[in-house]
């Protein structure tokens, strides 16, 4: 009946119809001796003369049918709570201990990222969801780091306190970009901020991510890159405790991705859970 609860009205019916069987031949096997008719008194017996009888030969003992319907009811009721017990523990557990990376994001030519302007990208995170997987992140092109290795900001617009979206405090183009990549559709608009800003609980943060006011703990998160023949790819967000520096000087320590509100330096840290997923990060 629980499983019939999960897949169709026909399963319950099968369970329910079992139940009633099996309760029927449970209750007629408890009922059996009030069921009975006393038997009519009779004038005792003389007892029979004794008369030497044969050795009975071994015969197999019979199975109580009470204890086989008691076995039954409880392996019955074992697989139905294994069958619906297992996929709810699974879901619960498994997760975090399952490699869940996805493939870095193509954003398309580096002539996308102008040097030294900001652009508010939208894209699919995992295209196999769609639009439900779209993010947001506020690219920056530093330049050079030195001759032939350029340098990129990927900040994420997800604040670090409990997540809502944060927006660049500042000038936004009134014309958007969008292009065809192989993940889908891409939207680039370029913005200036002179900050960055959380709507929903008063979050603040500078132009690299760092908290200036309201309840993060750290600053922003940011996101590894990579290029090939000439394009920007997006990779695995990470968190990061306080920036030095800006653009292409800027000096950062790379902690594992963490949860909104979760500090990731300095004695707090060792206040949180340990996710299996960050350790193998």
């Amino acid at each position: 009946m629980l499983v019939g609860l999960i897949v169709s009205w026909p399963a319950v019916a099968v369970g329910a119809l079992i139940s009633l069987v099996f309760g029927f031949l449970w209750v007629r096997d408890v009922t059996g001796d009030v069921r009975g008719e006393p038997a009519a008194a009779s004038p005792p017996e003389p007892p029979p003369e004794p008369v030497l009888l044969a050795e009975p030969e071994d015969e197999p003992a019979a199975y109580p049918r009470s204890k086989f319907l008691e076995l039954s009811t409880l392996g019955l009721g074992g697989v139905i709570t294994g069958i619906v017990a297992l996929p709810i523990l699974g879901f619960a557990v498994l997760p975090p201990f399952i490699n869940q990376e996805l493939d870095p994001v193509d954003l398309g030519p580096l002539d996308n990222f102008p040097e030294g302007t900001w652009m508010e990208t939208t894209y699919l995170s995992n295209p196999r969801e769609g639009e439900v997987s779209r993010r947001t992140a506020y690219i920056r092109n530093n330049g050079d780091l030195e001759p032939g290795v350029p340098s990129f900001t990927l900040i994420s617009n997800r604040c670090v306190h409990l997540g809502c979206p944060v927006s660049a405090s500042g000038p936004r183009s009134d014309q958007s970009k969008t292009i065809e990549t192989k993940v889908g559709e891409l939207k680039l608009t370029e913005v200036t901020p002179a900050a960055f800003s959380c709507p929903c609980h008063g979050g603040a943060y500078d132009t690299e991510g760092n908290r200036t006011a309201g309840p993060p703990v750290h600053a922003l998160d940011r996101y590894v890159f990579s290029i090939k023949d000439e394009r920007l790819y997006l990779g695995l967000p990470y968190s990061v405790a306080f920036v030095k520096g800006e653009g292409a000087q800027a000096k950062i320590k790379r902690y594992p991705h963490s949860g909104p509100g979760q500090h990731v330096d300095g004695f707090e840290a060792w206040l949180y859970p340990i996710v299996p997923s960050q350790v193998s990060s």
